[in-house]
């Protein structure tokens, strides 16, 4: 299941409304309703090495963590120049 290590976030269940019909405000009899799909709203997942209890760990991380600071991404280990 896809989820968020932080905070949980997790895929949403809602509904794709179709309409078929010209707007009452257009001049039309209104708007009316012709079928309702079940869809998934899903959270914006990405992979990232983080530092997690002072372990490096790589999750998926949702972008709402990482652009609010929530996540501590760990630093990029540089190799070694050779003499």
């Amino acid at each position: 299941m896809r989820h968020c290590a932080i905070c949980g976030k997790r895929p949403v269940i809602g509904h794709k409304i179709t309409h078929r019909g010209m707007l009452k405000v257009k001049g039309g009899v209104g708007r009316k309703t012709v079928r309702v799909n079940r869809r998934r709203f899903l959270p914006n997942l990405q992979r990232a090495t983080i530092l997690l209890n002072g372990a490096v760990r790589r999750v998926r991380v949702c972008t709402s963590c990482r652009k609010s600071g929530r996540v501590l991404v760990a630093p990029r280990r540089l190799a070694p120049r050779p003499a």
